[in-house]
């Protein structure tokens, strides 16, 4: 079975191309594009969150952080998300374990979630 991989933007376009490149890879992903759904679907723990820095009316940092420091979710890898190059010193203090800036490469999408994921449970298509 693939790694489950929840993407987290309030950009539905780029939510899109995400959820194509990684199914492509054999990801299994689930999308949301504000807190509450993410809180929903990350009850389903899933391997890997990306997670963007700003999604409307709610701030990517804050909600990493609460990943990180909870017992249940604090394992999963975060690869935040932002349009701004000097949010990656941001998402290093929100304790996120990666960051990626838009508009991103998508080798280095790939790159980044692979090396972040045991390739043993990836699935091949």
């Amino acid at each position: 079975m693939g790694h489950h991989i929840l993407v987290v933007d309030d950009d539905e376009g780029i939510v899109e191309v995400i959820q194509i490149v990684l199914e492509g890879e054999g990801y299994i992903v689930r999308t949301a594009t504000n807190k509450n759904d993410l809180l929903d679907l990350a009850s389903n723990l899933p391997d890997l969150i990306l997670l963007d820095v700003l999604l409307s009316g709610d701030d990517g940092r804050d909600i990493c952080k609460s990943l990180k420091s909870d017992q249940a979710t604090r394992h999963i890898p975060v690869i935040m998300l932002s349009a701004h190059s000097d949010a990656s010193k941001v998402a290093d203090a929100g304790g996120a374990d990666d960051f990626l800036e838009k508009p991103f490469d998508v080798d280095a999408l790939i790159d980044t979630v692979a090396r972040h994921l045991s390739p043993s449970q990836r699935v091949h298509i």
